[in-house]
C-alpha cells in the first residue's frame, strides 16, 4: 500500500547538503510509488529560484522541477 511521505526543506540550495539528500529521498519515493509532498520553509525557498548558481550540487530548481513532473507535491 502506497504512503505519504512528507519531506520539510529549510536549508538553502549550496549551504549544506540537505537539497541533494531531499533530492535523493523524494525520487526514491517517488519511484517506489508513495504519494510525497515537500514543505520549503525559510531559506529552504531559495531552493526553487531557476538559475540558481552554485557550485558543487546539481541546479536545485532543476531537479525539483523534474520531481515535480514526475508527481511531487511542492508547498512553498
Amino acid at each position: 500500500m502506497p504512503k505519504t511521505i512528507t519531506l520539510f526543506l529549510n536549508t538553502s540550495p549550496y549551504s549544506y547538503e540537505n537539497t541533494y539528500t531531499t533530492l535523493k529521498i523524494a525520487e526514491a519515493a517517488l519511484e517506489k510509488g508513495h504519494e510525497t509532498h515537500l514543505v520549503a520553509s525559510a531559506d529552504g525557498v531559495y531552493n526553487f529560484i531557476k538559475g540558481q548558481k552554485g557550485s558543487g550540487l546539481p541546479h536545485a530548481a532543476n531537479g525539483f522541477q523534474e520531481l515535480m513532473d514526475k508527481g511531487l507535491k511542492v508547498d512553498l
